[in-house]
């Protein structure tokens, strides 16, 4: 699964969108046990947390993903934050807060459903958003220049670092989609009464800059992929294989972490958990 890492820079457009994994659905399935008994014992152990993120255009099967792979996953050790647009709460801080307050706790997961990337992607293709954020040397559009944007880069990166050496382990997935497969996508939507309601003609609106966005997303990952805090660009036209490929990168990282291990009881309590036991048995 190393070949979806981005390792150097990348070329969006030269990368692959579908990927067909043999029997994915079985294989998750597998994994996903896998990766939810190693949760229980993550939680045990209480030293790591887990970061996922997911990024991804319009469709890109982020919602599916998160109910698929973390499906046999404990609830108290999994809390999923879905980011929407900044509230006037969350914009009296910097861009960075509400998303630090919602780290997991070590022992647990949190998945990132959009992440404090959208701080670089959707701010990066419409710069006016930034006004919003009512920052003291940003007075005008023109102030959101490339210095602007290099010093966001280099906090996100200082940001990540500084949880990692804490001890949270970061996943950051890139659910690259095609554009003729998001619009195939949208059309379900539009067509299926039960899926009308994930329909907003803004997303033809910001379809119309597909371009621009694969852009910022190709600076994002080459920018921003570290050794702490790896990218990986998924194939996402396939939903099952995508699906897979991420618990795959999961639970193959997680496994090389050989100090996870569920923690030993006290001396006294383990001479004694036969008198426990009797006790019980005894009532």
């Amino acid at each position: 699964m190393d070949k979806f890492k981005v390792n150097t820079n990348i070329v969006l457009k030269e990368l692959e969108t579908k990927v067909i994994i043999d029997d994915a659905k079985k294989e998750l399935k597998k994994v996903r046990k896998k990766l939810g008994k190693l949760q229980d014992t993550m939680y045990a152990h209480g030293k790591y947390a887990v970061l996922v993120c997911l990024q991804g255009m319009d469709t890109a099967g982020k919602d599916s993903l998160i109910r698929e792979v973390f499906r046999d996953f404990n609830t108290r050790g999994i809390v999923v934050h879905s980011f929407k647009v900044p509230t006037d709460l969350e914009l009296k801080h910097d861009y960075l807060w509400r998303h630090y307050i919602a780290l997991p706790a070590r022992g647990k997961f949190s998945v990132f459903n959009r992440t404090h990337y959208e701080n670089v992607l959707v701010t990066r293709v419409h710069p006016e958003y930034i006004l919003g954020e009512n920052l003291p040397d940003v007075n005008t559009v023109e102030d959101v220049n490339e210095g602007f944007w290099d010093k966001r880069f280099q906090q996100i990166n200082e940001f990540e670092q500084h949880i990692s050496e804490n001890g949270t382990i970061i996943f950051k997935f890139f659910l690259n989609l095609s554009k003729r497969e998001q619009k195939d996508r949208l059309l379900r939507r539009l067509e299926k009464q039960e899926k009308n309601w994930k329909f907003s003609p803004g997303d033809l609106k910001e379809r119309k800059l597909w371009e621009k966005y694969q852009e910022c997303y190709q600076d994002a990952l080459n920018r921003t992929s570290t050794s702490y805090a790896p990218w990986y660009a998924i194939p996402a036209d396939d939903k099952d294989s995508a699906r897979y490929i991420v618990a795959k990168i999961m639970y193959d990282t997680l496994c090389q972490y050989k100090d996870i291990e569920e923690p030993e009881l006290d001396d006294e309590i383990l001479e004694n958990l036969h008198l426990y036991k009797k006790q019980l048995e005894n009532e």
